[in-house]
């Protein structure tokens, strides 16, 4: 489907009949801010350095457990285990 210049111009009296002409300069206003400003975000990451994170000072530890057995049948052994205590 091809449009020409009938059709166009038909488009644009809609398009201001509905919105008026100081609107729809408002809108071309913010529409062009909008992709400026776009444009300037995206050469703003190119331009900016990377920001290095701080280095941790201490060092971190990670406790590990020495036992083999899963952590189910570690619970039920210390559950009969205080049961039992509780018991005597």
């Amino acid at each position: 489907m091809d449009l020409g210049a009938p059709e166009l111009i038909l488009i644009l009296v809609i398009i201001i009949l509905l919105f008026g002409v100081g609107r729809i300069g408002k809108i071309g206003k913010e529409l062009g801010s909008g992709i400026r400003s776009f444009r300037e975000g995206l050469q703003g990451d190119k331009a900016e350095p990377l920001k290095v994170a701080p280095s941790i000072k201490e060092p971190v530890t990670v406790a590990a457990t020495t036992s083999t057995e899963p952590l189910e049948e570690k619970v039920t052994q210390q559950e009969t285990n205080k049961s039992i205590s509780t018991t005597l």
